[in-house]
């Protein structure tokens, strides 16, 4: 068992947001689903405030040691989620910890107060990836802006925050160090690292949005140093991310400091990576406890 700023998984592998379709998956293969859930916790897919389309197509592009892609966050907004979606992802046997962005710290607080309210929910995780509207500022970019956000939210709700860090902030360490003094229980990185792809006949952009993020081996390395340089200035959890394939790759994001993993781009190739890699883990582990002997 592993506890993640409160929660209890039964092994150290949740999913990376918006990377695993927990409702399209129940509708197509049903109880399977929850019967052999790869997960030790779901994490949703983000949610706003109102409804969104996504960017337009094409949405992804595959790189030889990865994926780039340009989804743009397509969600019914907090009340589709709520009617429709909840009650669904309540089937799962797992915690559930729901993903929430906003454009202003008003939104972000409106989405935490309705959505912690919900004793479905284990746990929040605030995608700052996203511009301050008011500012011009990256909320998650800049530590004055994710402190000033985690205290707006903080005071709505007892259950746990984890702040979603995004890669492309200049120094991680301090943002994180500024999500935990303002209150955060736990920070997940990385995100996307900011990519681009060609058109190979026309050169022009391929993807509809023009630019999207990278994810898969691609970012591994970058991923293991952020984590380790994050897990040396904060005292609260570390969720680690960025091209978790094997359970080789889970153990040294728990090396660097991580206390969970999360996999996400493993999943488009393998729906059922998270519970091979949780096993592939937990047999690492096993070994090394061999090897150290009584």
């Amino acid at each position: 068992m592993t506890t993640l700023c409160g929660i209890e998984l039964e092994h150290p592998v949740v999913n990376a947001s918006g990377t695993f379709d927990a409702i399209a998956a129940l509708r197509a293969f049903g109880d399977e689903v929850i019967e052999r859930f790869p997960f030790s916790a779901f994490v949703s897919k983000t949610i706003t405030l109102e409804p969104r389309q996504g960017n337009p197509p094409p949405r992804l592009w595959e790189t030889p040691a990865g994926l780039i892609n340009s989804i743009g966050l397509p969600n019914r907004g907090l009340r589709g989620y709520l009617e429709h979606d909840l009650p669904v992802l309540a089937r799962l046997p797992v915690p559930l910890i729901v993903n929430v962005m906003g454009f202003t710290r008003e939104e972000v607080a409106t989405l935490v107060e309705a959505v912690a309210a919900r004793d479905e929910v284990a746990g929040l995780e605030l995608n700052v990836s996203c511009p301050n509207v008011e500012s011009g500022l990256i909320m998650g970019a800049d530590p004055a802006e994710t402190a000033a956000l985690v205290e707006r939210v903080r005071p709505l709700t007892a259950k746990p925050l984890i702040v979603k860090l995004t890669p492309n902030a200049t120094d991680p360490g301090a943002v994180a160090h500024a999500a935990q003094e303002s209150g955060a229980d736990a920070v997940s990185l990385v995100n996307t690292l900011r990519a681009m792809a060609l058109h190979p006949r026309t050169g022009e952009p391929w993807l509809g949005a023009g630019t999207g993020g990278v994810s898969g081996p691609a970012i591994r390395a970058v991923a293991l140093a952020q984590v380790a340089q994050v897990a040396e200035r904060v005292a609260i959890p570390v969720v680690g991310m960025g091209g978790v394939e094997t359970g080789a790759h889970a153990a040294a994001l728990l090396r660097a400091g991580a206390g969970a993993v999360a996999v996400g781009t493993a999943t488009f190739r393998d729906p059922r990576a998270g519970a091979r890699i949780a096993a592939e883990l937990a047999e690492l582990r096993r070994k090394e406890r061999v090897s150290a002997g009584p």
